[in-house]
């Protein structure tokens, strides 16, 4: 028996079907691996409008930008500056809250799109996190350093706006030095 024979018995609406559920295999399992590689966030109590992996993503990016004993004693995490952006971006325009969600799920899956790694940004080493970000700030992608260039002036704006981190830039309310 020819294998053109052996094929002859199965029908064409058969194939199509076959076909049909192998391609929705395929597109399942690799929507479902880019979930699995996501994974899951603890909750988090009092986000306004942020969901939880948001938050971790944020977290993230915040901690790699300011880390604690970096440039100043205190950092993002000690003043929970995904939070700072959670309460802010809960008073901004629906459109401004779309936009920086889609920037936050390019940042988590952009290790993966576009350093083939098999590790979303919230997994990377902390070593890692910032460098990653770091070359999006000078990417030939128009995309990511917009992202990049936006994260970190909305970073920047929510931590020196923290009067925790006031004295730390010589800065004080009544105008004198601190």
């Amino acid at each position: 028996m020819s294998v053109l024979a052996a094929f002859a018995v199965i029908s064409r609406r058969r194939a199509l079907t076959g076909g049909l559920a192998l391609l929705g295999l395929v597109v399942g399992g690799g929507a479902g691996g880019l979930l699995g590689l996501r994974g899951c966030a603890p909750a988090v109590e009092g986000l306004r409008c942020l969901s939880p992996q948001e938050y971790r993503t944020l977290t993230a990016l915040a901690t790699a930008a300011f880390p604690e004993g970096g440039a100043f004693p205190i950092g993002a995490a000690d003043l929970d500056l995904a939070r700072s952006i959670d309460a802010f971006l809960a008073d901004e325009a629906d459109d401004r809250r779309s936009d920086l969600k889609k920037a936050l799920l390019l940042l988590e899956y952009g290790p993966v799109v576009y350093e083939r790694r098999l590790v979303t940004f919230s997994h990377l080493p902390s070593y890692d996190r910032l460098e990653h970000f770091d070359r999006w700030a000078t990417s030939d992608d128009l995309v990511r350093r917009q992202v990049a260039l936006a994260f970190r002036k909305l970073l920047a704006v929510l931590f020196y706006d923290q009067p925790d981190v006031w004295p730390h830039i010589g800065y004080s309310l009544d105008g004198g030095v601190p």
